[in-house]
């Protein structure tokens, strides 16, 4: 389910893994999303599947708390375009 990014990512290090880090997560509820939309599910297996999308959710909302500042920084080393 989960696949790694082939060709590295062109920002510093720690933004890489982070960003790679939520592709992974964000497969992770796509599929998840995928599962809910089967047919015949028994109530138990949508509870499995309810209770791992609450902690993938989770995971994605801590996960990107400081995301935002860090491509911020990444934007901020990019050089000024000349007209």
């Amino acid at each position: 389910m989960v696949t790694k990014i082939e060709t590295p990512l062109k920002v510093n290090s720690t933004l890489s893994v982070l960003l790679n880090e939520l592709a992974e997560e964000c497969e992770t509820v796509l599929f998840l999303l995928t599962q809910l939309k089967l047919p015949n599910l028994t109530d138990d297996q949508k509870g499995d599947i309810l209770a791992e999308l609450t902690g993938a959710v989770s995971h994605l909302h801590v996960h990107t708390e400081d995301l935002p500042d860090l491509i911020a920084d990444e934007i901020e080393t990019l050089p000024d375009e000349e007209d």
